[in-house]
């Protein structure tokens, strides 16, 4: 029975398996030239596949669940690796084996009920590991962190952690910085955390302990107390005198660094913390949220000693019912030592003058983001009568002051005062002159709402920021200026560089300028580190050949914002381009010397086509072309004024005669004489009649003056029943061969005349190839038709005569 129902278990979930190694993984291919991939808010459900030459890997946030043992298989360059928020809550043991060279993991905020050893057991070159916030309630069986030789980072815990025991840190000797969330913690063997050394930074959430379990709380904080070691203790609820008792921990250890974070605290509990921390050499306290309950009664801890105190720093702090409180002035116990004292965030409206002269070792004092008025600023500063006279440091930002010229009057008696800063505050104007301490170095008027430099502006400025305010120009000179920051503003182009000759820094980004050059750079002597990305640029020829020549090419100049922030705006077939990677061609970046090479080109090559047409004679058959598509638009006029008056065309001459001008004499000596004015001279002796006249239309003589020399030609041709051609070597070598004359073997021979209307007489010998190519119609017309030579011998003259007569008369027969 056995085999069987294995057989049968085997085919059933042999398709299950093979569906399962069949489906493939999804990819992401947000990876940048940095070999980092992104594949955060992807929406995955598993791990995808990336490059195998990827070093850093971000899925956190995603819906991944399982990681398999093929899953990460191959990433063995992998450096970071980050799960965080996802819905994990199963990791192969063996699924982190091949990364051997992986440094940071993140497996926080996730569904990780038990942490297994063998996850990290090839992980030795890993330095920070997150696990916080996994529901896990102890962290296993072996110790988890035995192979970690190098970590240096750690977080462990969340809301279900419950144990901590001796040996779940075993392995791990020294670390940079600890987190340990543990609000539910109820066992912890004293120890646990002792063995770390050195300890950097320990952050601590132990909510539930310093309420129900003060001696586990105790424990835990004197394993980590050590006197360089800052205590970072977060979700505390201190009320009572009881709550405070696991800081004598502290105090034993004599720690110097305790920072609150997201506390609440009764006034009778700060007097208990201090009883407690009497004498220790605390030198930083920091609070960050605090709710703070009472009415503010400090009288039980005016005997106490904090004279080591060289800092408070306070931010989000909500006094609940705040005008029940009574002065400060009962702190002055505490007040006389700091040195920097810092309450951001805090509703602060004023802080009374008697305050502050009580901050007699004041050297840096920030009121940012409170409720300050230039009247209470006023009120604060004492009416700067100069109390507080060892000041060097003043950050009054983020607050509803509007007056430059208040604040500037307020601060010129703090002799000390270096470093101002009044960003983020409703100045809208600069007044014309100002006073201001001599030393002071640092100026920050950011995110205000000024429109205009003015010699306000202090003289010994080494660095000022100007950012994100409404200006168009700066023109006053800062000799001292190391650093000018004008992100943000209205910019067209850089300021003038001989106003800052120091200047070293200049960020410029997101203004409206849109280029920059050689020149605007070389005014700027020292200039060193430049930000000019997110602009408007206008990739012209010019600040594309700059910007990667000088800038990219590695000049004097250097970008620190990067060449991805220098976008092009224009042209728009360029916009979104990287300036870095535009490549411009020459039509755009020499255009007038593109076009006048063209030009020239072009006027070479309309020459060349000029010469060769007139060699190819076109121009002759274009000029021969228009000439006989005019004189046929005449002709038909003409036909068309005879149709309508219903008469017929009067032939008046039996010939036509074509000829050049240099044969004019043979014409008129011989032709004329013997056609119009036959002799009697015997020749016929059969028809005793005497030959009759002929008509000849000879130019000279038969034309009408003023009338077109074409229209001439198409009427006396129309008129004749014959064309006679005197044919010469003047004729074929003349340029135009008389070209009234020559149009109309243009005309004549287009076909409408009929093929017998051409007589050629030869007055010399002249072949078919001594005829120009271009009178293509004429070496036509010599191949076909029999033509007359004019003799040589004087005896054959009269034959010539009576047989040019019979051609001229070959109609009349006919007729």
């Amino acid at each position: 029975m056995g085999q069987p129902t294995n057989l049968y278990f085997t085919l059933l979930f042999l398709p299950l398996s093979l569906c399962w190694g069949q489906s493939s993984h999804p990819s992401c291919d947000r990876c940048d030239l940095r070999l980092s991939c992104n594949c955060s808010y992807g929406g995955f459900t598993r791990v995808p596949t990336v490059t195998d030459r990827a070093l850093t890997l971000d899925l956190s946030f995603n819906n991944i669940t399982v990681v398999n043992v093929d899953d990460l298989r191959g990433h063995m360059q992998l450096r970071a690796l980050s799960l965080h928020g996802n819905r994990l809550a199963v990791i192969h043991p063996s699924a982190l084996d091949s990364l051997w060279s992986l440094e940071e993991l993140d497996l926080s905020d996730n569904q990780l009920t038990a942490v297994n050893h063998k996850w990290f057991s090839k992980l030795g070159a890993l330095q920070e590991l997150n696990l916080l916030n996994n529901p896990y309630s102890c962290l296993g069986s072996s110790p988890v962190f035995q192979r970690l030789v190098r970590l240096r980072r750690l977080g462990f815990g969340g809301p279900a952690l419950e144990e901590v025991k001796r040996r779940d840190l075993s392995g791990v000797t020294q670390l940079e910085e600890l987190t340990v969330h543990a609000n539910n913690l109820m066992r912890y063997e004293s120890g646990a955390l002792a063995d770390v050394w050195p300890l950097g930074r320990v952050t601590l959430s132990l909510h539930g302990p310093f309420l129900t379990n003060v001696a586990l709380a105790s424990a835990l904080l004197d394993d980590v107390s050590y006197p360089e070691t800052p205590i970072v203790l977060e979700n505390l609820l201190l009320i009572a005198n009881q709550s405070v008792q696991p800081f004598r921990a502290t105090s034993r250890r004599r720690v110097r660094h305790i920072t609150f974070r997201n506390l609440s605290m009764s006034d009778e509990a700060v007097v208990d913390f201090l009883v407690v921390m009497d004498g220790v050499p605390l030198t930083f306290l920091s609070v960050d949220g605090v709710i703070l309950t009472g009415s503010g009664r400090w009288e039980k801890a005016s005997w106490s000693d904090h004279k080591s105190i060289d800092e408070f720093f306070v931010r989000n702090v909500v006094a609940l019912n705040v005008f029940s409180f009574v002065s400060f002035l009962q702190l002055q116990f505490l007040l006389h030592y700091p040195r920097k004292v810092s309450v951001i965030n805090s509703q602060v409206f004023v802080m009374p003058c008697a305050t502050s002269k009580l901050l007699v070792n004041l050297q840096y004092l920030d009121l940012s983001d409170n409720l300050l008025t230039d009247m209470t600023l006023v009120e604060t500063l004492c009416d700067g009568n100069s109390t507080l006279k060892d000041l060097r440091v003043l950050n009054i930002s983020g607050n509803a002051l509007k007056s430059l010229s208040t604040v500037s009057w307020l601060v010129v008696k703090l002799s000390k005062l270096t470093h101002l800063d009044i960003s983020r505050n409703a100045y809208s104007s600069m007044p014309q002159g100002c006073s201001w301490p001599s030393t002071l170095r640092y100026l920050n008027i950011s995110r205000a709402k000024l429109t205009t430099i003015t010699p306000c502006l202090p003289a010994t400025l080494e660095v000022l920021d100007l950012s994100n305010n409404d200006l168009k120009g700066f023109i006053l000179a800062l000799p001292a200026l190391r650093e000018l920051h004008l992100s943000g503003n209205k910019f067209l182009r850089l300021p003038p560089g001989w106003l800052f000759p120091s200047l070293q820094t200049l960020t410029i980004q997101s203004n409206t300028l849109n280029m920059f050059g050689r020149s605007d750079l070389q005014s700027y002597r020292r200039l060193q580190s430049l930000q000019v990305g997110q602009n408007k640029f206008v990739c012209s020829c010019d600040f594309v050949a700059f910007f990667q020549s000088s800038i990219k090419g590695g000049g004097d100049v250097h970008l620190t914002d990067g060449e991805e922030s220098y976008v092009c705006d224009s042209p728009l077939y360029r916009q979104g381009e990287p300036v870095g990677r535009v490549s411009l061609s020459i039509v755009e970046c020499h255009r007038v010397l593109f076009v006048s090479v063209s030009c020239g080109v072009a006027l070479f090559v309309l020459i060349l086509v000029c010469v060769l047409l007139w060699r190819l004679h076109a121009f002759w058959y274009l000029k021969m072309m228009w000439a006989w598509l005019k004189a046929k638009h005449s002709s038909r006029r003409r036909r068309r004024h005879r149709d309508r008056a219903d008469s017929e065309a009067l032939l008046s001459f039996d010939a036509f005669v074509s000829y050049s001008e240099r044969d004019a004499s043979w014409v008129e000596n011989f032709l004329v004489p013997e056609l119009e004015e036959p002799r009697d001279n015997g020749e016929d002796s059969v028809n005793p009649r005497s030959p009759r006249p002929l008509t000849l239309c000879l130019h000279k003589r038969d034309f009408l003056p003023g009338h077109w020399i074409v229209d001439n030609i198409m009427s006396a041709m129309e008129r004749s029943r014959r064309t006679v051609f005197i044919l010469s070597e003047n004729f074929v070598q003349s340029d135009w061969c008389r070209y009234e004359l020559d149009f109309s073997h243009f005309w004549l021979f287009d076909g409408n005349a009929g093929g017998n209307a051409a007589i050629l007489i030869m007055l010399e010998p002249l072949s078919k190839d001594d005829i120009p190519k271009r009178f293509c119609k004429l070496r036509k017309l010599m191949s076909s038709t029999t033509y007359l030579e004019w003799p040589q011998e004087e005896e054959r003259t009269g034959e010539f005569w009576r047989s040019l007569r019979n051609a001229l008369r070959e109609e009349d027969e006919d007729d």
